[in-house]
């Protein structure tokens, strides 16, 4: 898949998702296989650029590109002003975030909320388009209820306001993250423009991900909860997409490793005190469909300090791989 300059190979990435895909976990995904990881969403308002929150939003020294950061916000010169600050501060792409579902953003019109708006849409694309040089794209959902389903009409919206590439989420905003996907309605945005489309929602395994493409004809997969304590599924995917074959389930100490690894990112990004807390949430993903998840997630969730949290979680992992050799 193309956008603008960049080759995103291979076609599958990850999706923003606030308080997630922060630095740590995004370069742990682009280096488990994304061909593109999208930041968590960056506030448009120039009054909280400079909070401690924002400036470690906006930190990508060291990423590899694309650098991807998505922007949030409702009016369109605050949006064109909000992409020419990322630019200047390492972004290689802006994506236009009119896909969340949180009642918090929605209710200060933005994220899923503009799809209400067509025109306001059209206007906030196009003045971030022409605002920077770099590939603009646009997240958004089927629409803001299943009443108002118009993914199509946005879709051309966007691609005539200038918009490089669209990834549309199969849910209306009133369904959160309730039901099925929508499949069919990806698969009409992808028939009725000629950008890239990329199809997100429900993608967890390999197989899925093969099922999406093949069903929506888009360009690439964009995955999010399903990387929740499974990051290596983006090695997964891109390998069963290349060869139709699936890679085994990493072995204990390899998960230990990966793991290990993101708390000593995570404690050296944010600090101790915030990276420990940071991580439990983090913690409890990578347990969540394992044996005695529920044990280890009380365990790390008491550990105040890296140390701690580290040794329990190399003791559970060891402990796994102990039970693993003995039933072998």
């Amino acid at each position: 898949m193309q956008i603008g300059p960049y080759r995103i190979d291979p076609p599958v990435v990850l999706a923003p998702m606030a308080g997630v895909t922060d630095k740590p976990f995004r370069l742990l995904c682009k280096r488990l296989g994304a061909g593109l990881a999208v930041s968590e969403m960056t506030t448009a308002d120039p009054k909280l650029w400079h909070t401690r929150k924002s400036l470690h939003r906006m930190d990508h020294a060291g990423e590899p590109e694309p650098v991807s950061v998505q922007i949030a916000g409702y009016d369109p010169g605050m949006l064109a002003e909000a992409a020419r600050f990322n630019v200047a501060n390492g972004a290689q792409m802006i994506d236009i975030n009119m896909g969340c579902p949180a009642k918090k953003v929605c209710n200060v019109w933005s994220g899923s909320a503009l799809l209400q708006d067509e025109p306001l849409v059209a206007r906030i694309c196009k003045a971030v388009a022409d605002a920077v040089e770099v590939p603009v794209t646009l997240k958004i959902r089927t629409g803001w209820d299943r009443e108002h389903r118009n993914a199509l009409s946005i879709a051309r919206i966007a691609e005539d306001s200038g918009i490089a590439a669209l990834s549309v989420h199969g849910r209306t905003r009133a369904d959160k993250y309730e039901g099925e996907a929508e499949y069919d309605t990806i698969a009409a945005v992808k028939a009725a423009v000629h950008i890239p489309v990329l199809a997100n929602g429900d993608v967890t395994s390999p197989e899925r991900a093969r099922h999406v493409l093949d069903v929506t004809g888009a360009d690439a997969v964009m995955i999010g909860r399903g990387a929740q304590g499974r990051p290596w599924i983006f090695r997964e995917v891109a390998h069963y997409l290349a060869t139709g074959e699936k890679l085994p389930e990493p072995a204990p100490a390899e998960i230990a490793a990966i793991l290990l690894g993101h708390l000593e990112h995570l404690y050296a990004f944010y600090g101790e005190h915030a990276g420990v807390r940071i991580a439990r949430k983090h913690l409890g993903w990578y347990a969540k469909d394992r044996p005695e998840n529920a044990a280890f997630r009380h365990v790390v969730n008491r550990a105040e300090t890296a140390n701690e949290q580290l040794r329990l979680t190399a003791d559970y992992f060891a402990g796994l791989g102990e039970l693993q050799r003995a039933a072998a």
